[in-house]
Formats: structure tokens, sequence, C-alpha cells
């Protein structure tokens, strides 16, 4: 019998999950919908084991709400959403595979994220246990005899300080960071004035404009 053209563009994406699944790694389940038979619709799947699922298997039921609620007309896919199955925690992505508009398969990439949740709160304890949490402080220290370094870390520690972005800031913003580096007397370092308006994204006659509109 020949085939459709829907089962065409199927039967295409279905030889790209061999390949996916060995460049992504075990680490991720890769999983081909048809959802022409929502009830079966798995017909392609590799690393399944995480989840214990099988060709021949149904969609999930989030599978199934991207079909009713018609969010493939709108979007290519879906990335990074949380899901979960057999006790596991995921990262999770879907491709809608259309023809001519209509939804005719998903493409979905469920990466495992518990060996990371582990590794994290291993770090965790570790940085308890000896101690090693930055605590809130007014002082900062460089530990580095290069002037050039230490004059990056002291204006980056001015904005970091200020708590706003740089690309967000208003002029009135930008002069406070401006007043608080002169403060510091960081202007009296080589080259000050041309590392701010590297780091405030402004050309280096703002920054002397912000100088003569600090008042001490």
């Amino acid at each position: 019998m020949e085939k459709t053209k829907d089962e065409e563009i199927l039967s295409n994406y279905q030889k790209l999950i061999p390949f996916l699944a060995e460049f992504l790694g075990p680490g991720c389940e890769i999983v081909l919908h048809d959802t022409h038979t929502p009830d079966c619709s798995i017909i392609e799947i590799r690393n399944g084991y995480h989840t214990k699922r099988k060709v021949g298997d149904p969609l999930t039921d989030l599978a199934r709400e991207m079909m009713e609620s018609g969010v493939y007309k709108t979007h290519d896919y879906l990335s990074n959403y949380s899901g979960s199955g057999k006790g596991k925690q995921f990262i999770s992505s879907t491709y809608f595979i259309k023809n001519e508009g209509r939804l005719i398969g998903m493409l979905c990439l469920n990466k495992d994220v518990g060996v990371v949740s582990e590794l994290e709160n291993v770090i965790q304890r570790m940085i308890k246990q000896n101690n090693l949490e930055v605590k809130p402080s007014k002082y900062s220290e460089t530990l580095d005899a290069s002037v050039n370094t230490l004059l990056k870390q002291s204006v980056s520690d001015a904005i970091i300080q200020s708590g706003l972005d740089p690309v967000r800031m208003t002029t009135h913003e930008k002069i406070e960071v401006i007043r608080s580096m002169k403060q510091k007397g960081i202007f009296k370092m080589k080259g000050a004035v041309a590392e701010s308006a590297r780091q405030l994204d402004v050309s280096e006659p703002t920054i002397y404009r912000y100088l003569h509109n600090c008042h001490d």
C-alpha cells in the first residue's frame, strides 16, 4: 500500500530518532508520536526505560491537551517545561510535526534531571559542612596583583551592588553608580573612565558628563 504524505513525513522523523539518541545520550528519552492514533501514538522511542513506555503506548495528558488547545497552530515547539514520570523529574520539550498546518505528530525530548538534582544536593551539603557560604557584606576583596583585573572587578562590583542590569538602568541610576565609584576612589585609577563606559554600555564623554553631575 502506498504511503500517505503524513506517513512519509513521520517516516523521515523516525529516521532521526537513533541519531538524536546517540547524540543526546542515555539521559534523554526521545519519543515520536503519531497523533492520528492518540490511544497508541508512540511509533518510535529510545531510552524508554526512564518512563517504562514503549511503541504502541498512548499520548500523555499534556500531549492531548496540546492537541485540543490548538497551541501547535501558533507555535512550532514548546521547550524546557517540567515533566515527571516513574518518580523521576524531567526537563521536556515538544516539537510539533505538521503537514500544511495540520498536526500529524510530536517529537518529544525528556531529559532526566535527577542526577543533576542529586549532585546539587551534594554540593549544597558540602558548602554547609565546610562553611563555604558567602554571607552578605558591604566588603569585597580582589586577591589579584593585576591593576587591570582590579579595575574591572571594582567597576563590576559597583554595578552589582546597585542591583540593576546596566541595559535596564535609567540615566539617573547610572549617575548613582558613578557617584558610588567616585566615592570609593575608583576614578583615581588609570583607565577607570574607559572601563566604566564599557561596562555601563555608554560612551566615555557620557561618563565625564555623569561625573560632572555627581556631587559628593
